[in-house]
């Protein structure tokens, strides 16, 4: 099975690409697909995050308990 990483960078003046940070080893084999983004996938696009990873640090805990008013707490 394949996996799949996405890095956005942006091509030199000497047309070189770096790509750093990735999770692979020497002499592991890869497929190299290049996009160029359109004008639409920019940063000035109006929804910036859209199609972007989302991540949940603790989606199970409660969220602002503290700030919740209780019926039996107001006199």
């Amino acid at each position: 099975m394949m996996q799949t990483y996405q890095i956005e960078t942006t091509v030199s003046e000497e047309g070189i690409l770096k790509i750093l940070g990735l999770p692979l080893h020497t002499g592991d084999k890869v497929k190299v697909i290049v996009k160029k983004q359109s004008t639409a996938d920019n940063k000035n696009s109006l929804y910036p995050l859209r199609g972007k990873p989302v991540h949940y640090k603790a989606p199970y805990e409660s969220v602002a308990e503290e700030e919740w008013l209780s019926t039996n707490n107001i006199r």
